[in-house]
C-alpha cells in the first residue's frame, strides 16, 4: 500500500506495510528445505507459528485467514546473498550504468532475502546509495542487508573503516564483492587480502553477523590461488571467504571442487555459484550444470550457495579488456536453475534447494531464514506447475499471489 502524506504544502508517497493478519497454510507440501510431507503451516506476527499434519488451530479457528494450497509444494523464501540492488555495470561508460532493482522483480523471483553489493564501480556507486537502497528494501517488505566495499582494495567504505562499517552499520555483514584474479581487480597482494579478511572476521566476532569477505572470481589464470593461500598459511577460519562466480569457466570450477574436497570445507567454507542468464554463460558451466557436476562429484552440493547477481552487468571483453556486448543479471535465473536441476539433471528438489536457502542463511548467520520452521521467519515460496513461483509471502505478508506482484514499491506501477 502507498500513503500520500503532506509536509510544509509537499506531497510525499511513503510505502506503508499492511499488518499481516493470522493465517493457516493448509495441505502445503512442505520441503524445509528438507521434504516434510503434507502439513499445515500457521503464521503470524511475520513468522511462522507451527508446522503440523492437520494442525488443530482450537479457538483461534475464527480468527485466521485460511489458505488451501491443495498440495502445492511450498519452499523457503530464496536467500540471494548477491544483488546489485542500486544497480551494477559502468564498464562501457556513464550509459552502461544499470537500473537500480524493483522490488517487485526480486520477489517474483522468489527471493525474499536480499544481500546488496557494489561491483566494478566503487566511485559513482557509493556506500551511502547501498545502504539507502537496503533500508528501503526492508520498507518494502523484503529482508535486506548489504556488503560494504567494492571491487577495489584499499575498500571504499562508509564510516572509512571496515570494521566500523561492520560493527556499527545495521545492514552491513561483511565486505564484498571484492576482486581478485580479474583485469578489473585492484590486483590485491595476499597481505591485502590477508588484512581485509582479518578486519571482517573480527568484526564479525564482535557483532554476530557474518564476518564474511565475498569474493569475485574472475576469468585470472590465478584462478584461487590467492584464497587457497589464505586457507593454508594464516589462522583465519576458512569460512570468512566466500568466493563467487566459480561457474564461469571450466578450470575455476575444477579448482573449487577440489578445494571442497579438502580441508577448507571441512573447516566450514562455502563456495557460490552464478546463476547465468542462459546467453551469458560464455565458456562457462550453467548453475544447474555446475550442481549436478559437484553432486555428482561429492553425493551432495552441502557447503554450495547459488546466487543471481540480479542487476550486475554481464560484459564480454575483446582481447583489449574493452567490452563488445553485456547483458544484465536477473534474480530469475534462480528458479530457473532449480529447474533445470529437476528437468535436466534429474536431481531431486531437497538435493539443491538448501544451495538457495538454508546453505545461504547458515553462512550469513541469519537464523530466521532459509527454512520454513517454528520460530522462523514466515518467508515463503507456493510453487506452481513446472517449478513456477506462484505465491510468495515476505515476513508474514503475501508479495505475489499467483504470478502477480501485490505488493509493488511506491515507484512501481
Amino acid at each position: 500500500m502507498v500513503r500520500v502524506t503532506r509536509r510544509g504544502g509537499t506531497a510525499y508517497t511513503e510505502a506503508v506495510l499492511d499488518p499481516a493478519p493470522l493465517q493457516l497454510l493448509k495441505n502445503a507440501d512442505l520441503f524445509d528445505p528438507a521434504p516434510r510431507g503434507v502439513v499445515d503451516i500457521l503464521v503470524g506476527g511475520g513468522g511462522v507459528l507451527a508446522v503440523a499434519a492437520g494442525l488443530d488451530v482450537g479457538p483461534a479457528a475464527g480468527l485466521l485467514e485460511a489458505h488451501d494450497l491443495q498440495g502445492a509444494r511450498v519452499i523457503p523464501g530464496l536467500v540471494d546473498s548477491h544483488v546489485h540492488v542500486t544497480g551494477g555495470g559502468g564498464e562501457a561508460g556513464f550509459s552502461s550504468r544499470v537500473p537500480p532493482r524493483m522490488v517487485s522483480e526480486l520477489v517474483l523471483a522468489g527471493v525474499t532475502t536480499v544481500v546488496g553489493v557494489l561491483g566494478t564501480d566503487g566511485r559513482t556507486r557509493t556506500m551511502r546509495e547501498l545502504i539507502a537502497r537496503t533500508y528501503g528494501l526492508r520498507e518494502e517488505g523484503l529482508s535486506a542487508w548489504c556488503w560494504t566495499g567494492s571491487y577495489e582494495v584499499p575498500v571504499r567504505t562508509l564510516t572509512g573503516s571496515v570494521r566500523d562499517d561492520i560493527v556499527f552499520v545495521d545492514p552491513v555483514i561483511g565486505v564484498g564483492e571484492l576482486a581478485i584474479s580479474d583485469h578489473r581487480s585492484s590486483q590485491p597482494t595476499l597481505d591485502e587480502l590477508l588484512r581485509v579478511a582479518s578486519d571482517v572476521h573480527v568484526a564479525g566476532l564482535m557483532t554476530n553477523k557474518a564476518g564474511v569477505l565475498h569474493l569475485h572470481l574472475g576469468d585470472g589464470a590465478r584462478g584461487l590461488e590467492l584464497v587457497q593461500q589464505a586457507c593454508e598459511r594464516t589462522e583465519l577460519p576458512p569460512r570468512v571467504f566466500h568466493p563467487t562466480h566459480l561457474n564461469r569457466n571450466g578450470a575455476l570450477l575444477d579448482s573449487a571442487v577440489s578445494m571442497m574436497a579438502g580441508e577448507a570445507r571441512a573447516r566450514g567454507m562455502h563456495f557460490d555459484l552464478t546463476a547465468f542468464p542462459a546467453g551469458d554463460i560464455g565458456e562457462g558451466s550453467s548453475a544447474a550444470d555446475a550442481l549436478a557436476t559437484i553432486h555428482a562429484a561429492r553425493g551432495d552440493c552441502e557447503g554450495v550457495t547459488v546466487s543471481s547477481d540480479g542487476g550486475g552487468c554481464m560484459p564480454k571483453f575483446d582481447q583489449e579488456g574493452r567490452i563488445v556486448a553485456y547483458g544484465v543479471g536477473q534474480c530469475s535465473t534462480l528458479f530457473e536453475t532449480l529447474r533445470a536441476s529437476e528437468d535436466a539433471h534429474g536431481l531431486a528438489l531437497e538435493d539443491t534447494l538448501p544451495c538457495f536457502t538454508s546453505n545461504v542463511a547458515s553462512l550469513l548467520r541469519l537464523p530466521r531464514k532459509g527454512r520454513v520452521v517454528g520460530g522462523g521467519d514466515a518467508d515463503l515460496v507456493v510453487m506452481g506447475e513446472g517449478c513456477a513461483v506462484r505465491h510468495v509471502m515476505a515476513r508474514g505478508r503475501w508479495m505475489v499471489r499467483d504470478g502477480v506482484c501485490v505488493a509493488p514499491g511506491p515507484f512501481e506501477s
